[in-house]
């Protein structure tokens, strides 16, 4: 799955994508490397111009939610969807797994519950408390499913654990990013960026 984000203001911006397309397609071509064009779809984000996107010809399918890599990337970039996710694998957990200390689960939240609440955070960090309240939930929730961890307070289990809460954790990959991106780390113009 080949994907890219682009920002696109006006009209002329959506020609440009369109070119870009075009270029994907030829460069298939020549690699004789075919896409499955009806598996291809635009995610809207924040836009209100009616733009038609083509592959080779073919008009791509306009969605307000796709799945990659287990996450769902919904237009609206609320993690709602991600917060559900992690509550069935929270649910999974816990109908599965008996967990008798605290390595057990590490490496279960570590391994399958951490994954849906903070890819990408960077990218759709979560403002509304809602949503915020609704990732350290799944947290919360999960902490209790160690033995001798259910009458404890949100704070101990955490210090207990070796964790912290979801916020500190949230601001600490925006740091992160921030930093990797004004040292270029990362390949992001830092002038448009900020």
């Amino acid at each position: 799955m080949i994907q890219k984000l682009v920002a696109v203001g006006d009209e002329q911006d959506c020609v440009l994508v369109q070119q870009d397309l075009d270029y994907l397609m030829k460069w298939t071509k020549d690699w004789h490397l075919d896409f499955s064009t009806e598996k291809c779809k635009t995610v809207k984000i924040g836009h209100r111009l009616q733009t038609d996107y083509k592959l080779n010809g073919v008009k791509l399918q306009e969605v307000e939610k796709e799945k990659d890599l287990g996450i769902t990337v919904v237009n609206s970039l609320k993690p709602s969807s991600q917060c559900a996710k992690a509550m069935q694998v929270l649910g999974l957990i816990k109908r599965n797994c008996v967990l008798n200390d605290e390595e057990d689960f590490r490496l279960l939240f570590n391994g399958f519950l951490r994954p849906h609440l903070e890819y990408c955070m960077s990218v759709w960090s979560p403002y509304l408390r809602k949503d915020i309240e609704c990732l350290e939930r799944v947290q919360c929730r999960g902490t209790k499913l160690v033995k001798g961890m259910k009458h404890k307070s949100y704070e101990e289990r955490l210090k207990l654990l070796g964790i912290t809460y979801f916020k500190k954790r949230r601001v600490r990959g925006d740091l992160i990013q921030f930093f990797q991106i004004v040292k270029g780390f990362d390949l992001v113009n830092k002038d448009d960026f900020f």
